[in-house]
């Protein structure tokens, strides 16, 4: 920690006034590389604020868009236990702010509908975060609407600031609807990714127009018009058809589902497989491409920094990304890796979940396959494997897409109009 955490920006969400302090769960996170770049735009834009991450960093590398922010960050008690003289002196100074009492009720609410150590752990990160602000903090603004957005959420009660949040997939749909509703009825206002999780929030919201539609968008300065690709058809096996994806190795991005795809692609057509991403199904996924017989075609980068994605995108012919509803009920939104990927003109297969649709245009800028089906994704995979001039077409057509309608850059302009900052000719989020 350096010193008090700064923080701050407008009152309910109009008027600049201090410093933001942005909460996150994670800082930096190679993943969250959308939540970096939309810091670095707000940066870019004016915007004066904190990091205040409630976990330490896992990952061994980092961005360049990470180097670029040069916002502190603050950690907080990642585990009350490890710090218990600070929990100690924030509770204690959080007993005396003006908010506390409700503050507490309102965690006191939430515990006994959700006991847990998580809970009680989001609490005393609260009062840590409350007692720790610099009084020139006006505002809260926290990624993702569960576990970020609870902490910010008791801290703004504790000390009479305005908070609000940036949702995203997971934290959609597997938070409980009665503890969505209630922290958008406290927040001043609500963002998300994708059109389908705006309209269950704004279901839930107390007023619809609290919630808006932002997409994250891509900085289109990262991806200049690639060159030709390799006319590769799978015909040679000297030279595969080189088939990437990227992604977390977890239930909700379907890998477990494209392996059994790969291995049902016809023995005649060559082709080789890198994923990129760590996750904690690796182990698992690397069992499996063995059983299925097709480890020795299987590449496991493990997780990249950007340059090293970029690299793996530029390398391939095909994306695919087989994204499904885990039993849990986690899920994508709207993967910004399939945005870069047809941004570095690459041909994408993907599945029909979440905002994906609101991306790919089936048949036209890629391929969509119902979700769990691996025999309609290795039917897909084919077809575009061994027809590289249906590649390039897809690939020119989503290319032009991305840049049409998922620029980066309005997305930020109204994101900075939220927090009072000039954005010219846009004076809200649409």
């Amino acid at each position: 920690m350096t010193g008090a955490i700064e923080g701050g920006a407008v009152e309910g969400g109009g008027r600049p006034g201090g410093r933001v302090a942005v909460v996150l769960k994670g800082y930096p996170r190679l993943s969250e590389t959308f939540i970096a770049q939309e810091l670095l735009g707000l940066q870019r834009r004016g915007l004066d604020f904190r990091i205040v991450s409630l976990r330490h960093p896992t990952d061994r590398a980092t961005h360049p868009v990470h180097q670029a922010i040069t916002a502190a960050v603050d950690y907080l008690p990642e585990y009350l236990y490890q710090e218990p003289r600070r929990v100690l002196r924030g509770w204690l100074a959080a007993r005396r702010l003006p908010g506390y009492r409700v503050a507490r009720a309102t965690w006191w609410r939430d515990l006994l509908r959700d006991p847990t150590p998580n809970r009680v752990r989001r609490f005393g990160q609260a009062c840590v975060l409350a007692a720790e602000l610099d009084p020139a903090t006006t505002h809260l603004y926290a990624h993702f609407l569960h576990t970020p957005s609870s902490v910010a959420r008791y801290a703004a009660v504790m000390t009479g600031r305005g908070w609000s949040v940036s949702a995203h997939a997971k934290d959609i749909w597997t938070t409980p609807d009665w503890e969505k509703r209630e922290k958008l009825a406290d927040a001043a206002w609500a963002v998300t990714c994708t059109a389908v999780g705006r309209d269950h929030l704004a279901a839930l919201a107390p007023d619809p127009d609290r919630v808006a539609l932002l997409y994250h968008g891509l900085d289109l300065a990262d991806f200049p018009q690639p060159p030709a690709r390799p006319r590769r058809d799978g015909g040679d096996p000297a030279d595969p058809v080189v088939i990437v994806s990227v992604g977390r190795a977890v239930a909700k991005k379907g890998y477990d589902d494209l392996l059994a795809a790969l291995a049902a692609l016809p023995a005649g057509l060559h082709w080789r497989f890198v994923h990129v991403g760590g996750g904690g199904l690796t182990k698992a996924l690397r069992e499996q491409a063995g059983r299925l017989g097709i480890a020795d075609r299987v590449t496991w980068s493990g997780a990249l920094p950007r340059a090293g994605v970029l690299a793996a995108l530029a390398a391939g012919d095909l994306f695919v990304l087989a994204s499904k509803i885990a039993g849990d009920g986690d899920r994508d939104g709207l993967p910004n890796v399939l945005m870069e990927a047809q941004a570095s003109g690459l041909p994408v297969v993907a599945t029909r979940v979440s905002a994906i649709p609101e991306l790919i245009d089936d048949g036209r800028t890629g391929l969509l396959v119902p979700a769990g089906d691996p025999a309609a994704l290795a039917a897909a995979v084919a077809e575009l494997a061994g027809d590289p001039d249906r590649r390039a077409a897809l690939a020119a057509a989503g290319r032009e897409r991305v840049c049409a309608d998922f620029g980066h850059d309005a997305g930020i302009d109204r994101l900075a109009a939220r927090f009072g900052l000039p954005a010219p000719g846009l004076a809200d989020v649409a």
